[in-house]
């Protein structure tokens, strides 16, 4: 390990990069420069320059890089690198190759596919129920949810007035025949297409009920359940699986068919305070998905982790 690896001496600050679409995960990223760690973030898209991304984590000389969506990178990009590297896999895929999965899913999977497994040290899912269907293409060595950059942190804010509803997500006819009536009765801010940066902080700090349904009728769990329980919204949410310690109820709301979101929908308008206790609780379990301690400390285990069972990593 120590002739591959550039490792942080004493006292040296964990030098961390991250590399994925800036849209959808910078808000998933550590943004930190302290004696701890240093961090970088390289955006970079299926079909970008996989040079000029190379090019840039070499110039930063990072101790570990992580990768959301590793199966967009072309094989050999990281050959040479002396870094750790850890694929975070963000998509949903069929949980069992014995079953009829949705065509959407077998899309996904079929891009899995083109990863290449002698790039990553270790494979990181957001669900642990893949896993199965993931071996076949890269070994998960760890599950759990994407965690949220600290900056969404706020408290969860007694509501003053009417609360203001929001959903971010693309539409799909799954989507809208959950969110058709709740629409045309409630005032609901639907951001269709991806934020980040300060319009994003901007739409975090503006609402106080979010919105979270599937992108098709398959069970998942979005990285946005985090997002917004981390920013103090109450999260009112289409079945979670799984829930990653969440408990529907307690932590959030949770619906299975579309009159269910609009009574709950019209429930939270009516009367602003009935979930508060709610919205709290959810807001604290949300301190497990904090990106200043989730990120050093699965860096510090993959370390550890290589050091003692080795890598299959391409030399």
């Amino acid at each position: 390990m120590a002739a591959r690896y550039r490792t942080p001496r004493f006292g040296e600050p964990l030098r961390l990069a991250f590399v994925g679409q800036q849209t959808y995960f910078e808000a998933c990223a550590l943004d930190e420069r302290s004696s701890r760690v240093r961090t970088r973030y390289v955006d970079f898209r299926e079909g970008a320059d996989a040079e000029a991304m190379r090019a840039q984590l070499d110039r930063f000389a990072p101790h570990a890089v992580v990768v959301f969506r590793p199966e967009i990178v072309p094989a050999g990009t990281f050959d040479g690198l002396p870094a750790l590297t850890i694929g975070f896999l963000t998509e949903p895929i069929p949980r069992s190759s014995g079953r009829k999965a949705h065509p959407d899913l077998r899309r996904r999977r079929n891009d899995l596919r083109k990863a290449d497994p002698a790039s990553w040290d270790r494979i990181v899912a957001f669900d642990p129920l893949i896993v199965p269907t993931a071996d076949e293409v890269l070994p998960v060595w760890r599950a759990l949810p994407i965690p949220v950059a600290d900056r969404f942190y706020a408290p969860a804010r007694p509501v003053d007035g009417t609360p203001r509803l929001g959903f971010v997500g693309r539409s799909t006819p799954h989507r809208e025949r959950f969110l058709a009536h709740p629409k045309h009765e409630l005032d609901i801010v639907h951001v269709a297409f991806g934020l980040h940066g300060p319009q994003l902080d901007a739409l975090m700090a503006s609402i106080d009920v979010a919105i979270n349904l599937h992108n098709e009728p398959y069970p998942s769990f979005e990285n946005r359940v985090c997002l917004h329980l981390a920013a103090g919204h109450l999260v009112v949410s289409e079945t979670l699986s799984p829930t990653h310690g969440l408990e529907p109820g307690i932590d959030y709301l949770e619906f299975s068919e579309p009159d269910e979101l609009l009574s709950m929908l019209r429930t939270v308008v009516r009367h602003p305070g009935a979930y508060r206790r709610v919205r709290v609780r959810g807001r604290r379990k949300a301190e497990q998905y904090r990106a200043s301690r989730v990120w050093p400390r699965l860096v510090a285990d993959a370390f550890a982790d290589v050091a003692a069972f080795g890598t299959g990593r391409r030399a």
